[in-house]
């Protein structure tokens, strides 16, 4: 057995997401086949638990609305470029000795995961995607505003998810990492049905403050501003 979480959107308020962690059957290995029956077993499981409109968003769905949505293939624009979620994650980020590597935002998703410098290079200590720069704090601030942004330029993709209740990534473990493209989407989809996200992608002070509830910002010493297109 194995627990996985699930994200519900939640259109009431701060967080938007609501995380609900499933217990499945695990299939073990590396092939992608065995990663699908993972899946299967955890929507299965989470349909009894009263979640029946699942989709799992990762390179190993079975749907290829779920394909399309992993951060490795969903593309974002800016100044005219564009690059995976995965690869202006990677190419934004701010070390103690070193960063942005921009020159990332023309690499392969998976390149730019596994690029070396970015473990060589000390703490993040903030992002700059093209002169938008974000804190570390909260820890996936960033990471969900390129996805939402992301999204939100890809209508096909962002309409699409508005048949499911909630979202998945099989691949996601909570006790190893923070961003979740399965999260990033729940919170789309909540801040889509508030009305709320043409404001967030565009005002960097209200994505904050609505980032971090009723808490005092804390920017960390980056400064925060957009100068996205």
């Amino acid at each position: 057995m194995a627990q996985r979480p699930i994200f519900i959107p939640e259109n009431s308020g701060y967080p938007f997401v609501k995380t609900v962690d499933i217990e499945f059957i695990w299939s073990p290995g590396m092939a992608k086949s065995q990663a699908q029956k993972s899946i299967r077993s955890l929507h299965e499981a989470a349909a009894k638990a009263g979640f029946p409109h699942l989709l799992e968003i990762s390179s190993k769905a079975e749907d290829s609305l779920g394909v399309a949505l992993s951060a490795f293939n969903l593309n974002i624009t800016s100044n005219n470029k564009r690059m995976s979620v995965e690869c202006a994650f990677q190419g934004s980020k701010v070390f103690e000795r070193g960063g942005p590597y921009t020159d990332l935002y023309d690499a392969s998703s998976l390149d730019a995961k596994r690029y070396d410098r970015i473990r060589n290079s000390g703490e993040i200590i903030g992002f700059d995607f093209m002169g938008v720069k974000f804190p570390t704090i909260p820890i996936t601030l960033f990471y969900d505003w390129l996805y939402i942004t992301a999204l939100q330029q890809n209508k096909k993709l962002s309409e699409g998810i508005l048949a499911y209740d909630g979202f998945t990534d099989i691949a996601f473990n909570p006790q190893k990492s923070w961003n979740c493209q399965a999260k990033s989407a729940a919170l789309y989809l909540a801040l889509h049905a508030t009305g709320k996200i043409e404001q967030v992608i565009s005002d960097a002070d209200s994505y904050l403050n609505l980032a971090m509830g009723t808490q005092k910002p804390h920017t960390g010493g980056v400064q925060m501003g957009f100068g996205f297109e």
